[in-house]
């Protein structure tokens, strides 16, 4: 009589391959682990950072108004001679109540021009918001399709741009404006944009 071969105990090669799947997954799995929980996502790097600002004229969100007067849309023209902070926004997006605060308070330096790109909103939502929070913005481009966002490099809403008088894109801040990042960061940066020479 001969053993049979399908009883033979497993050999160290065969449970090596039955392993390995297990053994790449967990690897795997490691290594997303460790870079969904890397860096701050508010660092993003920018590849238009020193660039002029996008070629995106916007239309102005339709029927919006501060001070009794119509609020324009964007034109490239608006951002030479100027140091700007570009918030991008949406009613929906609730980060941005969070940040509106922080936008009217920064709307209080003259020496600087806020413009807000409205991010695929409604344009009774943006209304509606502007009238809850006040308006920070001398000029806000309705981008309803959402095409002009992703030529400014927008990843998700809220992004702030700064502007320097030159038309070129001196910062970007992905995500929300927040008390300790307005401090620590954006001043900064918007000072350091109002002392540079065009």
């Amino acid at each position: 009589m001969t053993a049979s071969t399908d009883s033979a105990p497993p050999t160290r090669r065969g449970r090596l391959i039955v392993l390995l799947p297990l053994v790449l997954f967990l690897a795997l799995a490691a290594l997303f682990l460790f870079r969904l929980g890397a860096g701050d996502p508010s660092k993003l790097p920018s590849v238009l950072i020193g660039r002029p600002v996008p070629d995106t004229p916007l239309p102005p969100v339709a029927g919006l108004v501060r001070n009794g007067t119509p609020v324009p849309g964007i034109a490239n023209a608006d951002f030479k001679g100027a140091v700007s902070l570009v918030n991008v926004w949406a009613s929906w997006c609730v980060p941005c109540h969070d940040e509106a605060p922080l936008l009217m308070k920064l709307a209080d330096d003259k020496r600087i021009r806020i413009i807000g790109i409205n991010y695929k909103d409604q344009p009774e939502n943006a209304r509606r918001f502007i009238g809850r929070y006040g308006n920070p913005f001398a000029a806000v481009g309705a981008d309803t399709s959402g095409r002009a966002s992703i030529d400014w490099g927008v990843y998700g809403v809220p992004e702030t741009f700064v502007i320097g008088r030159d038309g070129r894109i001196a910062y970007k801040l992905v995500g929300p404006i927040s008390a300790e990042n307005l401090e620590t960061v954006l001043k900064p940066q918007l000072e350091k944009a109002l002392a540079a020479t065009p």
